[in-house]
């Protein structure tokens, strides 16, 4: 991240009350980045955000991107030079449950966002975040690249791989890299793999139940043991987006495409892994049980290739799997011992920021 491209600019940040929203806002603002997000209220209770006091360091509008209305006035209220798109319905098993929900804030939240640009003038680049999800999953043991063909069997993946097909058109449609000279705006599309870190309160995702399971003294559930994820901390894509907005900022055109933000290969690990290394982590008679309670299709393999990310935007995966763990636990046991959760987070950003290239 370079602090001093970042000083003072402007970001309209979409999503900024959720998990990953409120690291990268809390990210933004260390290097004194002007904020304006707009989200709903934060989705859990807790939330990182409130415990964090995220909405200290910035201008935090409560919105709903379904409204366009509010959605353009805010954003030209803020005349942001870089808009970073976070918002989203993000979990699987909810889509089941409320598709239309899924799809009305995950593709037309999307439409929104783009519309809201083109109105706007005065953005240089465009961040959509995605998901790894959006690919047509066959269940390949390689990993999968940008070009691969988008799918998605469930509402949410689907839903969002709809959302790379939007930003797709808009680029063509109207911030095309042909006449890049004429409207300035450079669109482009992130998918990043399964995050983990401190303060991720979602239900029905991994590390947060099983740091619920373990904080109550019980053991941990655990559905699919076998299943393979591309695990990393959270702080890996959000600096994989920082990356990227900044080319895009300043060379435009040359970057305006998708990009994965995975782990190496070799920390895609099976979920019965990372349940072991957080009951050894934890310690305390930490313990995890199969319950084999697979209520949705899930996945059986999931990998992706970043190469292209390594090599053109010279970002690099900076903490094995295992160090993403303890320092997710860290987070969790800092806070359970009473710990200023945003000097907390802060920390563990400066920390990140120190450490070169994993190995």
């Amino acid at each position: 991240m370079n602090r001093q491209f970042w000083a003072g600019r402007r970001v309209f940040l979409t999503g900024h009350t959720g998990f990953k929203g409120s690291w990268l806002s809390l990210m933004l603002q260390e290097a004194e980045a002007e904020v304006t997000g707009f989200a709903l209220p934060p989705p859990t209770q807790p939330s990182l955000f409130e415990e964090a006091s995220v909405a200290t360091g910035m201008r935090s509008i409560i919105g709903d991107i379904r409204d366009l209305a509010s959605l353009q006035d805010a954003m030209q209220q803020s005349r942001p030079e870089i808009v970073l798109h976070l918002a989203a319905q993000p979990l699987v098993g909810y889509s089941y449950s409320n598709p239309v929900e899924t799809y009305a804030t995950n593709v037309m939240g999307t439409v929104h966002v783009l519309e809201a640009v083109r109105q706007s003038g005065g953005v240089r680049a465009v961040v959509n975040v995605t998901t790894d999800k959006c690919y047509e999953n066959r269940e390949w043991s390689w990993p999968y690249r940008e070009n691969e063909r988008l799918g998605g069997h469930d509402p949410y993946s689907n839903s969002k791989a709809c959302s790379e097909l939007v930003s797709a058109c808009f680029r063509d449609s109207f911030f095309s890299t042909e006449t890049f000279d004429r409207h300035g705006v450079a669109v482009a599309t992130a998918r990043a793999g399964n995050v983990i870190g401190g303060g991720d309160w979602a239900d029905n995702r991994l590390i947060p139940d099983i740091v619920a399971a373990f904080t109550r003294g019980e053991a941990a559930g655990i559905r699919s043991p076998s299943s393979v994820r591309p695990w990393q901390h959270v702080l890996e894509p959000i600096t994989g987006y920082l990356r990227l907005a900044e080319l895009l900022h300043e060379q435009g055109p040359r970057f305006a495409q998708p990009w994965n933000f995975g782990p190496r290969a070799e920390d895609a690990r099976p979920v019965s892994w990372i349940a072991e290394k957080m009951t050894a982590l934890w310690g305390e008679g930490a313990s995890w049980v199969n319950t084999a309670s697979l209520q949705h299709h899930e996945a059986g393999q999931l990998r992706l290739d970043s190469t292209n990310a390594m090599q053109a935007l010279n970002w690099q995966p900076r903490l094995r799997l295992e160090d993403a763990l303890k320092l997710t636990v860290e987070w969790a046991r800092q806070r359970m011992q009473g710990a200023d959760v945003r000097a907390l987070t802060l920390d563990q950003i400066r920390h990140y920021g120190s450490l070169t290239h994993a190995d």
